[in-house]
């Protein structure tokens, strides 16, 4: 079974296997959570989504979908980038979201990463409701089928720390 904590923070400070980065479609950057883990991380991380983007994802990573890259300065091993819905107001499929989680986690499994940190996805400039958006992580991360023993929930502000911790428990 997957422990699951939480902190307050800064997800680019975090020492684990994996770092889950809430990436926009590109992989070449961007603000939030995308660029700060650029930014901390160096120019490795950014030449690795270049090749990507030369290679298998000419056109993107398709929203719900995960791919990993070194980490390059980051205390981590790999960056697994995924790519989280845009809230479109009520009706927005949490399908999409919660494959963030899913198919992160299924990469950090093939790369045999043990611990990894996520933030919260598409909860930044994507607009997804933070309340419903934790539920969803929390519960994907539970149910999964995974070997990966510690999820971490690095959340940015208290109000996002608040809001897992209602699921948590």
């Amino acid at each position: 079974m997957t422990t699951i904590t939480l902190v307050q923070g800064d997800i680019t400070w975090q020492s684990v296997d994996a770092v889950v980065n809430a990436a926009n479609s590109s992989l070449l950057g961007g603000g939030g959570v995308d660029g700060a883990i650029h930014r901390r991380g160096g120019p490795a991380i950014l030449a690795e989504c270049r090749r990507l983007r030369a290679s298998r994802y000419g056109k993107g990573l398709a929203t719900g979908r995960a791919v990993a890259t070194t980490a390059g300065e980051l205390d981590a091993r790999w960056v697994i980038h995924t790519v989280g819905p845009v809230w479109q107001g009520p009706g927005s499929d949490p399908a999409l979201l919660a494959s963030c989680y899913r198919e992160s986690l299924r990469v950090a499994d093939e790369l045999g990463a043990r611990t990894v940190a996520f933030p919260a996805i598409s909860t930044g400039v994507f607009r997804w409701p933070v309340e419903e958006a934790a539920r969803i992580a929390v519960e994907t991360v539970r149910d999964a089928e995974t070997a990966v023993e510690e999820v971490t929930f690095v959340l940015f502000d208290e109000r996002a720390y608040k809001a897992f911790a209602e699921h948590v428990g």
